[in-house]
């Protein structure tokens, strides 16, 4: 079986939202409800020199994260109406819609919260699939297709961690001992966890 999951190339990613606007698209998500989001990490500060306030050591980046198909992830064996599974054929963790009742504990034990929250309407619970109806077309995730700077990459993580490394936590995302199937690029001045 492959694993398939995502590459994000920090320095690139400009958080212009592409990837959360496609996603929230293609999913058909009401507002309030986003399964991919970008975040921001800052750091740094102001030092007086001669008088005046100037930055130091300033800076700024943006991660762009959904879900991250962990190879083991926490979410799969704590949902108590067995809703969320593995596809044996790319390893992609998928909620299934029917039996899931919203009770939220996915979201409780989820180090990256990516089951992101419950619809109203719907009383379920919603996270990342990496687009696998797409995928099934041979088609790319909607948020890989829709990046402005082409820093959003899938595919099998073990080609991924060839090309890219292995490095998958970095600030602001917490760290996880689920094996997240990502794999990340560091800005040159990210925080390595």
């Amino acid at each position: 079986m492959s694993q398939l999951g995502f590459h994000i190339d920090t320095s690139a990613c400009i958080n212009c939202k592409a990837c959360e606007m496609a996603c929230k698209d293609i999913n058909n998500l009401p507002v309030g409800i986003k399964i991919r989001r970008v975040r921001e990490y800052n750091s740094g500060g102001w030092i007086e020199k001669s008088g005046y306030l100037v930055p130091d050591k300033v800076t700024q980046y943006f991660v762009s994260a959904s879900c991250m198909h962990c190879a083991d992830p926490a979410c799969l064996p704590a949902c108590p109406q067995e809703a969320i599974y593995k596809r044996d054929s790319d390893g992609v963790v998928i909620i299934d819609q029917a039996k899931c009742d919203g009770c939220g504990v996915c979201r409780e034990v989820c180090p990256y919260q990516a089951p992101s929250t419950v619809d109203a309407a719907s009383g379920k619970v919603f996270k990342c699939d990496l687009c696998a109806g797409e995928l099934d077309q041979g088609r790319n995730p909607a948020c890989v297709g829709a990046c402005l700077q082409r820093c959003l990459q899938y595919g099998d993580v073990a080609e991924l961690r060839k090309q890219y490394g292995t490095l998958d936590a970095i600030e602001p995302l917490p760290d996880g001992d689920t094996q997240p199937s990502y794999v990340i690029t560091p800005h040159k001045y990210a925080v390595k966890k």
